[in-house]
């Protein structure tokens, strides 16, 4: 898409959507190969007979670098990190360190990060949630639980998802479901704004009704 958008002179516009694509684009991203199928499964059995604390530790020994920058209660990193240096042989910090070219280098682009006011954007996660309670979420939810699907999926860690399925349960009401799943989404899109400031320094931070100027000053 970016080669068809040069071929014909036109501007290219990315929006979105995960901080990864911005960074593989302005940065590149390390070129891990594909995990088998064999070595994940392995490793998720491990995680769920024995827990991410003993995977943890298992990491510190072969990886200690990755295993120092996790916390040690981070299924999801935790295992990913130990996949890749049981399925390729190198820590995930040496296939960082071999990244592939940015396909946008630092000359070329202009980027702009929308920073709407915190209060406002809480307040609006808040409403969302309970939009989606109200349009079936927890029936959807229920669904998903149905199907004993491995928890490490991104579906079974969906903000809310895990504390409905608890409400499900038994173990909370639904009202002490909703505020975890409003709380966890808050604490995401605070974590969002800290990355980005961190990892993509060269964003510029804009309100959202000043956007329109910095376009028109940027773009000719």
């Amino acid at each position: 898409m970016l080669g068809e958008a040069r071929e014909q002179g036109r501007l290219p516009i990315f929006i979105g959507g995960s901080g990864l694509y911005f960074k593989a684009l302005t940065r590149g991203l390390s070129a891990v190969p594909p995990i088998p199928p064999d070595v994940r499964d392995a490793v998720r059995a491990r995680l769920e007979q024995h827990g991410v604390e003993a995977l943890h530790a298992e990491l510190a020994a072969r990886d200690p670098v990755s295993a120092e920058r996790l916390k040690p209660r981070d299924r999801t990193r935790v295992a990913r990190a130990l996949e890749v240096v049981e399925a390729t042989g190198r820590p995930l910090p040496d296939w960082h360190r071999d990244a592939l070219p940015p396909l946008l280098p630092q000359s070329e682009f202009h980027a702009l990060f929308l920073a709407p006011d915190r209060e406002s954007l809480y307040a609006r996660i808040d409403a969302r949630f309970g939009a989606m309670l109200e349009a079936g979420a927890l029936e959807e939810v229920a669904a998903l639980a149905a199907r004993r699907l491995d928890p490490l999926l991104p579906a079974m860690k969906a903000h809310g998802v895990p504390a409905l399925i608890r409400h499900l349960k038994g173990e909370i009401s639904l009202g002490e479901a909703a505020e975890t799943g409003r709380a966890d989404t808050r604490h995401y899109a605070k974590r969002q704004f800290t990355w980005f400031r961190h990892q993509l320094p060269e964003f510029e931070w804009v309100a959202p009704e000043a956007a329109t100027e910095w376009l028109e000053r940027r773009i000719p």
